[in-house]
């Protein structure tokens, strides 16, 4: 399959699987932006040279988000971008503070490739934090979560400049409005 219909099939996967699905922020912007966004960083930092990858990026919550398998990824796709996808997949069938100490814990042990995707999805949803936060979110939740994924990061950093200074600037700029009165 060429590289083009590659992605013009995790797009239109990822829009069917998450059609449904809505970002917590107050916006409430379909689910598909963040995909869509995730996936344009690590084309951008990679300059498009790597089609599995960006696939991967696009498809990057599936399994965990909406039940879909390793198996039908595989299946639509090719073995690579499965495996890509796995091994970005938090297991839900675990407390969710268990989910997030692991994603500290095993973030330096990831490959190369998938420390991308988690770095472009950390950078992604600290933009959210820091335009759209979850209306339920307390400040000090929000602060929280952009300690986490600075936690997180720092295991990811090292393989893509590009990819280091926009998760840089979206921390800053979640910290930043944080700092801001009107941040609730």
């Amino acid at each position: 399959m060429s590289d083009a219909t590659l992605l013009a099939r995790a797009y239109a996967f990822a829009a069917a699987r998450h059609a449904d699905q809505r970002r917590k922020g107050e916006s409430r912007e379909p689910y598909l932006n963040h995909l869509c966004e995730v996936a344009e960083i690590v084309a951008l930092a990679t300059g498009g040279s790597d089609a599995n990858l960006i696939a991967a990026a696009v498809l990057h919550d599936a399994i965990e988000d909406t039940g879909t398998t390793h198996g039908e990824i595989a299946a639509s796709f090719n073995a690579d971008v499965a495996s890509l996808v796995s091994e970005v997949t938090d297991d839900k069938s675990l407390p969710k503070a268990e989910r997030k100490r692991l994603q500290v814990a095993t973030a330096a042990k990831k490959s190369t490739r998938a420390k991308a995707i988690k770095l472009a999805d950390a950078t992604s949803n600290l933009r959210a934090i820091a335009k759209s936060p979850p209306a339920d979110w307390t400040v000090e939740r929000r602060r929280e979560y952009v300690a986490w994924a600075r936690a997180v990061a720092e295991g990811l950093r090292g393989t893509n400049p590009a990819l280091d200074a926009l998760f840089d600037a979206a921390a800053a700029h979640a910290e930043a409005a944080l700092a801001e009165p009107s941040a609730r």
